[in-house]
């Protein structure tokens, strides 16, 4: 049996063994394993059930990575986005005013878009087509997102009549220990101890609940909470309304560019890339398209591949084992969910904080010395956090890049789809307004 599996995953060929790949296998799990925290913390702000997101996250999020070890073959986890989960609560729901059976419906059209692109191949072209400038500002303008609402959420960061904004009162037990949850999970990473972001985590939780800041978990061990309460529970129908299409478009390029970005980092540490290309791309692709739509149908926000994955493939994983081990463990993770219902908002907002600042990297790949790209990518950033809305931030950088592209006498190096996708976030502000 051994045999057969180290021969279906081409150990020889990679130069592994059982012992590398679950072991790599455990510390991709512990990189990502805080989104068991912070996902349902999230997402139960939009209304949605702690419990049944809490087993929605893991269930999803281990059906994609064991697609993604099995078909696919590749050591990449998947699990629930940052971000992505952010903007379904703070973006759609809170400041739109959606339902999240409706935003739920808009995350399963977004995968279903996904798999049909990617059984027509047109998935690649279309990121192919996307300006770097919008790419990238869309990964910063995310991190910059997360992090207001790790600071918000922290205490750090409160409402101002006067200025919108204003520091907070940093003698506040909850958010000081916010704040040392942040200098903890930093110096964790700088250490480059595996696990820095999950070990920041319980170590800020468990100082809370010794000084009666919170109360200790109810337990350690119990059968998983209820799923009933997310489960088929999205409304498609609604999310077919056109008032919904740029939401749907906003969940759709956002994971686009973080699939393909991750896909392409990850590949290329591990030494996949064959004159540019992945092999097996399409089954990675659709690893993850599956994982959105089942993630949905499950009740949580789009499943996406993590760049956590780095660190398996860091210790030496090279096979779709790694993602077979962390599948099993978000398995395993259902029968903790006392210890996840017991962790507090103090000590979910430093991850949110530090994700944040490490998506932060991506703003120096803009060209900030060509201003027809600068600007747009600029716009597209800025917008995201001021506005509270990945949507609003895409749209306004698709509508500017164009624009300024024709009046600098580049038109030529835009994409016709990007002209396509300005005229239709043009229209769809001048719908809302209407």
């Amino acid at each position: 049996m051994l045999s057969k599996i180290a021969e279906y995953f081409e150990f020889e060929k990679y130069k592994t063994d059982f012992r590398v790949e679950v072991l790599a296998g455990i510390t991709t799990f512990m990189t990502m394993a805080y989104i068991i925290f912070v996902n349902p913390m999230i997402l139960s702000n939009a209304g949605m059930d702690f419990g049944a997101v809490m087993v929605a996250t893991c269930i999803s999020s281990a059906i994609a990575t064991l697609l993604m070890g099995v078909f696919a073959r590749y050591p990449f986890a998947l699990a629930p986005g940052m971000g992505l989960n952010a903007y379904f609560t703070y973006g759609v729901c809170l400041g739109m005013g959606v339902d999240w059976r409706v935003a739920l419906g808009a995350v399963f059209i977004s995968g279903i878009l996904f798999v049909i692109l990617t059984l027509t191949k047109i998935r690649t072209m279309i990121f192919n087509a996307i300006p770097n400038a919008i790419k990238y500002g869309t990964a910063v303008g995310i991190g910059l997102f997360i992090a207001f609402i790790g600071l918000k959420s922290a205490g750090i960061i409160v409402d101002s009549e006067a200025t919108l904004v204003t520091l907070g009162n940093l003698l506040e037990p909850s958010t000081l220990l916010a704040m040392f949850g942040i200098f903890l999970t930093g110096i964790l990473l700088c250490r480059k101890v595996v696990g820095a972001i999950l070990w920041g985590i319980i170590i800020t939780a468990l100082i809370g609940m010794i000084l009666g800041i919170s109360p200790f978990p109810e337990g350690i061990v119990s059968m998983p909470p209820s799923i009933a309460p997310t489960f088929m529970q999205l409304d498609i129908m609604g999310a077919l309304n056109l008032g919904l299409l740029t939401i749907v478009l906003s969940f759709f390029f956002v994971d686009l560019f973080d699939t393909l970005g991750t896909l392409s980092a990850l590949s290329s540490q591990a030494g996949y890339l064959k004159d540019g290309k992945l092999p097996r791309s399409e089954r990675a692709l659709m690893s993850d398209s599956i994982g959105t739509v089942l993630g949905s149908i499950l009740g949580t926000s789009t499943v996406t591949t993590y760049i956590e994955s780095a660190a398996g493939i860091a210790v030496g994983g090279r096979t779709g084992f790694v993602s077979i081990i962390v599948a099993l463990l978000f398995l395993l993770a259902l029968f903790f969910y006392p210890i996840v219902k017991a962790i507090p908002a103090y000590a979910t907002a430093p991850a949110l904080v530090i994700v944040g600042a490490l998506m932060m990297t991506c703003v120096k790949y803009i060209d900030w010395d060509d201003v027809s790209e600068a600007i747009p990518a600029f716009i597209t950033l800025i917008s995201i956090p001021l506005t509270f809305s990945i949507a609003t931030g895409l749209a306004l950088g698709f509508i500017t890049y164009p624009i300024l592209k024709v009046f600098s006498g580049k038109a030529k190096e835009v994409h016709w789809l990007v002209y396509i996708l300005a005229v239709v976030f043009a229209l769809r502000f001048v719908y809302l307004s209407g």
